[in-house]
């Protein structure tokens, strides 16, 4: 009996980011979490930040407090000190992440520690279901060199951030695994003209953010070119192809397994009712939110 050919998701969807500005003034640009219908469950908010402009990057995002998500910062430049209420600090630097699990609630500070130079990175909201918003809060910094760097066949290169990337009928593992949304992220640069699939976990969202260069999504007789600086949302299947349109681009691609809950966000607290985003403020006006 023949292989049943894999179904190739398709553009079905385009997010434009908007500038915008956050934490002390740091300017960005927001595509996933413009509002409320600009998400991608699980997925709840995308920013790209990128200046050589100190004035732009330089308050960063002083003390503020978060309840019911995860935070990732992926940084593709610069260096940045993160600080919380429990002690903990961590130093996210040129090709690092850091991921952060809220839980029941965190206040953390995220200070640039360079007064010149390009700090470009991004940062990314995932929700956390019902029976894991109240879990303690945690996170994991993670190095460069703790990131699997793969070499595609065609001179492009792939960093496996999250999940798992199968490339050459290779298995390779980034460095978060085991959590209930089972996300997918890997940064991708490719030559123009070249090409990239990735497989995908049949019912999970995904998306394409490129962030240099034009993209082309989907099987040859059915492509859509994306522009950069915009979410692609995909459409269901089982895996993704993306090509480099005019000149050589960069991409990140984020997939992770829906948890088609209700939810309730006000500003850094995200929830199921409003209810506990009452109790979420009360317990941070009462010094009780940790």
């Amino acid at each position: 009996m023949q292989n049943q050919q894999v179904k190739v998701r398709q553009l079905q969807r385009v997010i434009q980011s908007i500038p915008t500005s956050d934490g002390g003034g740091v300017k960005l640009r927001r595509s996933l979490g413009q509002s409320g219908f600009m998400r991608l469950d699980p997925f709840l908010m995308l920013d790209e930040f990128s200046s050589e402009n100190p004035d732009d990057y330089i308050a960063g995002f002083p003390d503020h407090p978060h309840r019911g998500f995860e935070t990732v910062t992926y940084m593709l430049d610069g260096h940045m000190l993160h600080q919380d209420h429990l002690g903990n600090k961590g130093d996210l630097k040129s090709g690092g992440a850091q991921w952060m699990t809220a839980g029941r609630g965190i206040i953390h500070s995220e200070i640039p520690q360079q007064e010149s130079g390009r700090m470009r990175g991004f940062q990314l909201w995932i929700n956390l279901p019902a029976n894991e918003k109240m879990k303690p809060a945690g996170y994991l910094d993670i190095q460069p060199d703790e990131i699997p760097l793969v070499h595609l066949a065609n001179a492009g290169t792939v960093k496996v951030i999250a999940g798992t990337a199968m490339q050459d009928g290779k298995a390779v593992a980034g460095p978060i695994q085991g959590l209930t949304t089972a996300p997918l992220f890997i940064d991708v640069h490719l030559s123009a003209g070249e090409s990239f699939s990735q497989l995908i976990t049949e019912g999970h969202n995904a998306f394409v953010y490129p962030y240099e260069g034009k993209v082309l999504i989907g099987a040859k007789a059915e492509q859509r070119l994306l522009e950069p600086q915009s979410v692609g949302v995909l459409s269901a299947g089982e895996s993704v192809e993306v090509t480099a349109a005019e000149t050589p681009v960069s991409f990140i691609l984020l997939a992770a397994k829906p948890l088609l809950e209700p939810i309730v966000q006000y500003g850094p607290f995200v929830m199921n009712t409003r209810e506990e985003i009452d109790q979420a403020i009360a317990d941070y006006q009462n010094g009780q939110l940790v």
